[in-house]
């Protein structure tokens, strides 16, 4: 018979400064991203489109066939007088059924200033990480297991799993600095949820979850969920994205237009949506896969229709029908962006409605 270890109470309070001290960074970063949005400059897209609608039609084809690729050449005056090429970057949207139109020029708009604010807002979110995951660290060790035993723990991880997801993409050189600001808004929401309602004191695991699949099935789950909810965000985008792109070049340039008009294409968006939806979906089927066998060792069956294990089905099926319908229906868009935020909200209720009002084998919230 193994006797539980006591609780590290240093350890277990070290980790609420450091979660603590993550909000506060991460509300920095935040402050940086909105400057960043803020001092950006304007896109070039709207206002080359409303010039476009603005001018003769004889002028907007040869605006249009400049736009669309030809190069300009700008002498520069002075030390030698060298002629430099300059290719424009933009291909303008002439009307609702032209999905030509390429990516807004990013969050910082191609302003000094709104990239510099841009950049000391990925360094805060990296500090704010480090600090966050350090916590999570912090709590495990304090009990000596898995920091993932209740909502409390479970949120605190997923959300350093997904920012870590994030600054993953980043250091791939992978150009998502435009999630930023939804990204550290929502993880702030979590991270507030979790230390005001959701938590719980570091304790000992309730004898069920006693096992090495709790480093397996739960860990795959967070980083499936981490994913996922980055998936959601550029639908959620996607959506808004489009509805601007169908409105040019007759939209009016208001504040919240220049704001859509930064975020990438809705093309762009789109495929971003699916492809982290794909790769992702291998592994939550995984998780799926080494909670049944968990299941059987624990209670001795694989399966048996508790809430949790019939929401979670229900997720995998709707994130199983997205990817069909991308795949072999042709539905891309605002159907294929609808279908997997209903998979998504699938997820979110399998995960708080479940574990808070739901009573079952899983009811693990400590709350």
């Amino acid at each position: 018979m193994t006797v539980a270890a006591s609780v590290n109470e240093n350890l277990a309070q070290l980790s609420n400064y450091l979660i603590y001290s993550a909000m506060a960074v991460y509300t920095l970063a935040f402050l940086a991203h909105i400057g960043e949005w803020t001092f950006g400059t304007r896109s070039r897209v709207a206002v080359q489109s409303r010039a476009l609608t603005d001018a003769e039609p004889a002028a907007g084809e040869a605006a249009k066939e400049a736009a669309s690729g030809a190069a300009t050449v700008s002498a520069e005056r002075g030390r030698g007088g060298a002629a430099t090429l300059e290719r424009p970057r933009i291909t303008v949207r002439t009307g609702p059924g032209d999905r030509g139109i390429e990516d807004g020029p990013g969050a910082a708009g191609d302003s000094e200033r709104g990239d510099v604010l841009g950049r000391i807002a990925i360094g805060l979110t990296t500090l704010a990480w480090a600090f966050h995951a350090m916590g999570v660290i912090a709590r495990g060790a304090s009990v000596q297991r898995a920091p993932w035993a209740n909502m409390y723990e479970f949120s605190t991880t997923f959300g350093a799993i997904t920012v870590g997801v994030y600054l993953g993409l980043l250091a791939l050189k992978k150009p998502v600095r435009w999630l930023g600001l939804f990204m550290v808004t929502t993880i702030l929401l979590d991270l507030g949820l979790a230390v005001s309602v959701l938590y719980t004191d570091s304790d000992q695991l309730v004898p069920a979850l006693h096992s090495y699949w709790l480093w397996i099935h739960v860990s795959c789950a967070m980083v499936s969920g981490g994913a996922l909810y980055l998936g959601a965000v550029s639908a959620v985008l996607y959506l808004c994205r489009d509805r601007y792109e169908a409105g040019l070049p007759h939209s009016e340039e208001t504040k919240l237009a220049r704001f859509w008009s930064r975020l990438p294409s809705a093309a762009t968006l789109d495929k971003f949506a699916y492809r982290i939806n794909a790769a992702i979906f291998p592994l939550w089927t995984f998780a799926i896969v080494a909670g049944a066998i968990w299941a059987e060792a624990a209670w001795g069956r694989y399966w048996g229709w508790d809430p949790k294990e019939v929401w979670t089905f229900i997720t995998w099926v709707a994130y199983a029908a997205y990817l069909h319908a991308r795949s072999t229906a042709g539905w891309k868009g605002r159907k294929a962006a609808y279908l997997a935020l209903i998979a998504f909200a699938c997820f979110l209720f399998n995960y708080y409605g479940i574990n808070i009002f739901v009573s079952g084998k899983h009811s693990y919230s400590g709350i």
